[in-house]
């Protein structure tokens, strides 16, 4: 979700609140557990299912919104949907026994899943809700973490994880006069139904019937939610910086005789299947069959028809080099990127629009979308397309918006300049973290990330952080990132338990070695300057070594990494890690 406009600007405190779930005052908690994780979206939910599932139940998840959910607690906007196929991104679907109503499915399922995760592993009874964590610090004397919260909370831990997640702190675009616009505001992930009707379910947003609506920005959330919007608006202007790739979606309910018809097992394999083919591995079959699989396909079959086109060069499927390699992406997404063009053509009416919403760079440059409606909402009459040229909207004024000395007079301003990504580490998540000897996290992670598996950091005992970087960095399906992330620290936790470990640390040397390991492969930096801007490669922004390791996994891929990671947990040494 790409901010429009060159910079951005941090979100205003009330952005910040939660509207959905009143704040109910309680006393404040300075008892100690085993076990804390702050956040409470999948990746607290499938970490403290694990934790659940290994006998570790004095464990606590603190949230700072009302419910469990995460980003799909704040994710109410009208067509809110996954974009990476429910049987692979919702989490634990067979030990909730749930089965997904359709291939894609809308974000009060989502949200719902996310509940019935927290209902099954009774976490409800574990969690602090509408509780925002201010500090997190280590108490080396005691071999605990402190954590203090705006609630007065004074929290001790024996051993934290935190996966406060990418998409997390809303950011508003960097526009000139924002705030002196006079008319309804509001960001997409605090989506305002009490000014504009209808609900998340899709429900009509009848007081829009006769309102000049303008919506800032073109990436993953705004393609969801226009098609609502062109709907119910009287009128509606779009204000593009950088046209979305749109493939199609083909989004159909789920077969329950079908579905009960897989074996014990399915969705690891699902995973697995998905995560091969989508970085370009091979199966017998695709499961998923989606845009993500397609264009790793594609790269693939170029791949082995150039080998097969020249047997005598001697390159085999295993080391094929990256000449060869970048031809075939290259080739591929061309005939891709045409593809979707080609698309706009046969959709958009309007010459002029449809030229206008044609993207022009390699696909992942930005986050590729895919949904079957939103080209089509073009073709109405009260939708207007105001294309900025990638300059963005010049100035923001009392009365509407400024693009390219023309003034659009707007009654409705929606921000969907998605959230804050490139942004350290502290001011994302909302605290600081200081460990030993008084180092905050933000101060060891100046000169980039530094970790082991992008879980341990040297100087912060006990502590685990949860997220893609500098692991299986698997961008595509985020939440298997985070299963597989549940499972280890379960695993090192137990471990840590059983032998009467008070403290779990990466070692300085392991810790030098993994990022050594990242920083001699390419192929481990997700991101390309050369790319039209997007959260992807920091806004268009420089890509220097704090950058590239920010963005990095394991050089030879998710699918490698996990099995790696099977072997490194189940040999049950942890190696790299010390236990005292």
């Amino acid at each position: 979700m790409p901010c429009t406009g060159s910079a951005s600007r941090a979100a205003p405190a009330n952005l910040l609140d939660d509207p959905y779930t009143p704040r109910v005052e309680r006393e404040p908690r300075t008892d100690e557990v085993t076990f804390a994780f702050i956040g409470g979206g999948f990746s607290g939910l499938t970490c403290g299912a694990r934790m659940v599932q290994a006998g570790i139940t004095d464990i606590c998840i603190i949230e700072g919104g009302g419910d469990f959910g995460g980003a799909w607690y704040w994710n109410r906007y009208p067509g809110a949907m996954c974009d990476t196929a429910a049987m692979v991104y919702l989490p634990l679907l067979e030990e909730t026994g749930h089965m997904p109503s359709m291939k894609y499915v809308y974000a009060p399922e989502i949200f719902g899943h996310a509940q019935r995760i927290g209902r099954t592993f009774g976490l409800y009874e574990k969690a602090l809700f509408s509780t925002q964590v201010t500090d997190l610090i280590w108490d080396d004397d005691a071999q605990r973490w402190i954590i203090h919260t705006d609630r007065g909370d004074a929290l001790r831990a024996r051993f934290v994880a935190m996966g406060t997640g990418p998409l997390h702190r809303p950011k508003l675009p960097g526009i000139p006069g924002i705030e002196s616009f006079a008319g309804h505001s509001f960001h997409t992930s605090r989506w305002d139904y009490g000014f504009t009707g209808g609900d998340p379910t899709g429900a009509t947003m009848t007081n829009l019937a006769d309102k000049r609506v303008g919506i800032i920005g073109t990436g993953a959330t705004a393609v969801q939610c226009i098609p609502q919007l062109g709907r119910d608006s009287k009128e509606l202007f779009v204000f593009q910086r950088t046209p979305s790739s749109i493939d199609v979606r083909n989004n159909h309910p789920i077969d329950p005789e079908w579905f009960a018809s897989l074996g014990p097992g399915w969705q690891q394999k699902w995973l697995t299947n998905f995560a091969t083919l989508q970085t370009g591995g091979f199966a017998e079959e695709d499961l998923v069959h989606d845009g993500w699989t397609d264009i790793s396909k594609r790269i693939r079959d170029r791949v082995v028809a150039m080998m097969q086109a020249d047997p005598a060069s001697g390159v085999t499927s295993a080391a094929f080099g990256p000449e060869m390699m970048l031809k075939a992406y290259e080739d591929s997404d061309d005939e891709k990127m045409e593809e979707i063009r080609a698309r706009v053509d046969a959709i958009v009416n309007d010459p002029a629009t449809a030229e206008a919403l044609k993207p022009w760079y390699r696909q992942l440059c930005k986050r590729p979308c895919f949904h079957d409606e939103y080209l089509q909402t073009y073709n109405l009459p009260n939708v207007h397309l105001v294309d900025t040229n990638g300059k963005g909207v010049e100035r923001i004024d009392e009365t509407g918006v400024w693009v390219n000395g023309t003034h659009y007079e707007l009654d409705v301003l929606v921000f969907a300049s998605g959230f804050e990504v490139g942004t350290g580490f502290a001011r994302r998540s909302g605290f600081e973290t200081t460990g030993r000897n008084g180092e905050t996290l933000t101060e060891h992670w100046a000169e980039g990330m530094h970790s082991l598996h992008g879980m341990h950091v040297h100087g912060f005992p006990n502590l685990f952080v949860v997220g893609p970087s500098q692991g299986a960095n698997l961008i595509s399906n985020i939440t298997q990132n985070l299963t597989e992330a549940g499972t280890t620290i379960a695993m090192i936790v137990n471990h840590a338990i059983d032998n009467g470990a008070n403290e779990v640390e990466v070692s300085a040397e392991a810790e030098a070695a993994w990022v050594d390991l990242l920083r001699s492969h390419t192929r481990a930096f997700m991101g390309n300057s050369d790319c039209t801007p997007g959260y992807y490669n920091n806004e268009g922004g420089p890509i220097g070594p704090k950058e590239r390791l920010n963005g990095s996994g394991y050089p030879m891929g998710p699918v490698a990494y996990w099995q790696y990671l099977d072997g490194w947990r189940r040999s049950g040494n942890f190696e790299g890690l010390e236990f005292r």
